[in-house]
């Protein structure tokens, strides 16, 4: 690109607006953030969020592939971390059916400035980081969840890093609900059988969906063999048909962003953590509250490490739990679990008295309002 191209480019970024204010809608996008675990093997089988905040694998029909995903340290200049996922068992005989999709969600309320469905509606632009073990080709996808439509582009891998920058055009039609449920998503294909593939691919243009023409005719599958692998970072979605600079967050901000969706307490792996408070009301059961970071997006479902590595205070030692349970669980801004403990924690005079909730070592509590 010529140097007075280049003005022009970033004259269209600043009468846009596209270098004020916030511009990645992308959630965890330099991979920093990972609550859960930072490498879980044998996936395959089952969709989930499994180790890098916000980034979900769907999967379709059963196939014979497996693999595990890291976060790594590596990247290109400027990023500490990736998202790797390495094939670990090939599947050589794909069914129709089968497919892998990494993919982040979007709620409704958060994209109201692509105007899409409007005569005004903005074209959106995907950068990102990508490499692998060998050439090859995948397809990138925005998928309008509420109107059912999509547009999609392919895109290429090397073995070196390289910045993919994808405009996908502006859509006049159907609005996006202005909500806290997932209205759209960015989906990555990665693998899948010719219910996705055996049409005729157009790239870059909205339709309604039509499955069989979601991934481009050429598609790489990442099962194809073992050691097959695939690396991203510096995920970005914005308005606009210019890809400005990755827009880094520092780690607690993006760490809250994250919140919202997962919060996760773990035991320290040197001391048991005490981190919550509450009170029993009966001799063995009690309530503990544990506010939020930030307001979580929507109800959530109470996940742990197992009732036997939580524990409880009482007047005369500290009680395993028997069960935990989510009590009130419609309040977003704080959680309130009741605890059963196998054995009376207090007399009945008691009953009434604070306890505290202990993580045992490498233990965890956890709350999922993930879309």
């Amino acid at each position: 690109m010529s140097r007075a191209a280049e003005l022009a480019k970033m004259g269209e970024v600043i009468t846009n607006g596209q270098l004020s204010g916030r511009r990645n809608i992308v959630v965890n996008g330099g991979m920093k953030v990972s609550q859960r675990a930072t490498q879980v093997t044998g996936l395959g089988a089952a969709d989930g969020y499994h180790t890098l905040d916000r980034w979900n694998m769907e999967i379709g029909a059963a196939s014979a592939g497996r693999f595990t995903m890291d976060q790594i340290a590596d990247g290109p200049s400027g990023f500490a971390n990736a998202l790797k996922l390495t094939t670990t068992t090939a599947d050589t005989s794909i069914a129709a059916g089968e497919f892998l999709k990494l993919e982040q969600r979007f709620e409704g309320q958060d994209l109201q400035q692509f105007k899409k469905g409007t005569s005004d509606a903005e074209k959106v632009t995907v950068s990102f980081y990508v490499k692998g073990d060998a050439a090859a080709t995948y397809t990138c996808e925005l998928e309008d969840v509420d109107n059912t439509r999509s547009i999609n582009q392919a895109f290429a891998v090397t073995t070196a890093w390289t910045r993919v920058i994808l405009t996908f055009a502006a859509d006049t039609s159907d609005p996006l609900g202005d909500d806290a449920n997932n209205s759209l998503q960015l989906n990555f294909w990665l693998h899948g059988g010719t219910t996705y593939s055996g049409g005729t691919f157009v790239s870059n243009a909205w339709k309604d969906i039509v499955e069989n023409t979601r991934m481009a005719e050429s598609h790489t599958s990442i099962f194809d063999t073992t050691n097959r692998t695939f690396f991203i970072t510096g995920v970005q979605m914005e308005v606009g048909s210019v890809a400005t600079p990755f827009e880094h967050r520092s780690f607690g901000e993006e760490l809250l962003l994250c919140q919202r969706y997962f919060y996760q307490i773990t035991g320290d792996p040197d001391t048991r953590g005490r981190f919550a408070s509450g009170n029993y009301f009966s001799t063995t059961q009690g309530d503990i509250t544990i506010p939020f970071a930030v307001k979580m997006r929507d109800t959530y479902a109470l996940e742990h490490s197992g009732v036997s590595t939580i524990q409880v205070t009482s007047s005369t030692a500290d009680r395993a739990t028997s069960a935990l349970a989510l009590d009130l669980s419609g309040c977003k801004d704080a959680a309130c679990v009741r605890f059963t403990v196998g054995s009376t924690g207090y007399s009945s005079g008691g009953v009434g008295q604070v306890s505290t909730m202990i993580l045992n070592t490498d233990a965890f509590i956890a709350f999922d309002a993930e879309l």
